[in-house]
C-alpha cells in the first residue's frame, strides 16, 4: 500500500476537485442515476455506454483506487486515487530531430500540483546532447543542467524554457493516469463510445492545455492502450500526440497493484519521439518535489508583464 494516498485533485493549473473522483464513482455505484443531468450516454454498435462506470473501471484496472468499508460494510467511502507521485525508469529508443539514439529515461512526476522532470541520457553523439534534464511545474518550465540547478548559487544552471510549458505538461496527461483524472474533471464534456469492438473515451483538456482533445482507447480488461491528442489549432503540430501502451503489470520494486505499461511508443506530429521498455516504476508515492528556481520565476514574471504591457 502506498504511503500516503491523496483524495484526487485537479486541473490545469491547480488541482483541486477532489469531489468530482467522489462525485463519478458515487454515480458509478449507484447505477448511473444522478439528478443534474451528471449521467452521459453514447449510444454505439447498439450498446449504451455509462461514462462513470466506464472510467471506474479504467481507474480500477489501472489500481488507482483504494475503497473502504465502514462497520460492516453498509456504508461505502469515497474512492480514493492513490496515483500523486510516481517515477518512472526506462531504456530504449528516442529520437531528436528525427535521429535515433539509444538511451535511458527517468521521469519524475507528480500531480498535485502538476510537475514533471524528464532525465535522458543518450549513448553515443556529442557531449552537450547526450544528457538533458527537461522540467515542468504549473506554468513554470525550465532546462537543468544538474537536478536541482538554479536553486542554490554556483549549483548547476537552470535556463528557462517558457514556450515549452504546454508540450511538457501535456506529457503528463496522455500517461493512462492522467488521462483518466482528466477524463474524470472535464465531467459532462467526457463521452464514451464503442468503436471497431473496443471502448473510446473522449474529452477536452482545460487551462493552459484547452483546445487539446484527447482520445483514448482501452483493450478487453479495460486498460489505456492508446492515446491521441489533437489542437484546435492545426499549427501546434507539437500537441498532436499519438501514444501507444502495451504490456501491462506491476513493475513497482515494492508491488503495491497499480499496473502501468511496460512498452511506451509516441509519435509527435505523425514523428517517433520515444520506444521505450519500462525497467521500474515506483508508483508508492515517492517523495519528490520539483522547485521553481528564482530565475526561471523571474523570467516568466517577466515574460507575462511584456505579453500584458506591464512594467
Amino acid at each position: 500500500m502506498p504511503k500516503k494516498i491523496r483524495t484526487l485533485q485537479i486541473s490545469m493549473t491547480a488541482v483541486a476537485a477532489a469531489f468530482v473522483f467522489h462525485t463519478a464513482f458515487a454515480f458509478a455505484q449507484n447505477g448511473g442515476k444522478a439528478g443534474s443531468g451528471a449521467e452521459t450516454k453514447s449510444a454505439a454498435a447498439g450498446e449504451t455506454m455509462d461514462r462513470a462506470k466506464i472510467l471506474r473501471a479504467a481507474a480500477e484496472a489501472l489500481g488507482m483506487i483504494r475503497w473502504s468499508d465502514i462497520g460492516a460494510g453498509a456504508t461505502r467511502l469515497p474512492g480514493i486515487d492513490v496515483i500523486n507521485t510516481m517515477e518512472i525508469l526506462a531504456s530504449g529508443t528516442v529520437y531528436n530531430g528525427g535521429q535515433p539514439s539509444t538511451a535511458d529515461y527517468h521521469a519524475a512526476l507528480a500531480y498535485i500540483p502538476p510537475s514533471m522532470r524528464v532525465e535522458i541520457t543518450r549513448k553515443g553523439g556529442d557531449t552537450a546532447s547526450q544528457h538533458t534534464i527537461q522540467t515542468v511545474r504549473e506554468n513554470y518550465a525550465w532546462n537543468e543542467s544538474e537536478i536541482g540547478a538554479g536553486l542554490i548559487p554556483g549549483k548547476g544552471t537552470a535556463t528557462p524554457a517558457m514556450p515549452a510549458v504546454n508540450g511538457r505538461l501535456l506529457q503528463l496527461w496522455i500517461l493512462p493516469y492522467g488521462v483518466i483524472k482528466a477524463a474524470i474533471a472535464a465531467g459532462d464534456k467526457t463521452k464514451v463510445s464503442m468503436e471497431n469492438g473496443a471502448t473510446v473515451i473522449t474529452f477536452p483538456l482545460s487551462g493552459s492545455l484547452a483546445g487539446i482533445t484527447v482520445t483514448a482507447t482501452l483493450d478487453s480488461k479495460n486498460l489505456v492502450t492508446k492515446v491521441e491528442t489533437r489542437p484546435d489549432n492545426p499549427a501546434l503540430t507539437n500537441m498532436a500526440t499519438e501514444t501507444e501502451y502495451s504490456d501491462y503489470a506491476d513493475h513497482g520494486e515494492l508491488l503495491t497493484d497499480i499496473k502501468s505499461p511496460g512498452h511506451i511508443v509516441e509519435k509527435r506530429a505523425g514523428q517517433p519521439v520515444l520506444d521505450l521498455q519500462v525497467k521500474m516504476v515506483d508508483a508508492n508515492d515517492p517523495y519528490l518535489v520539483f522547485p521553481v528556481p528564482p530565475n526561471v520565476k523571474a523570467a516568466t514574471a517577466s515574460a507575462s508583464a511584456g505579453k500584458t504591457g506591464g512594467n
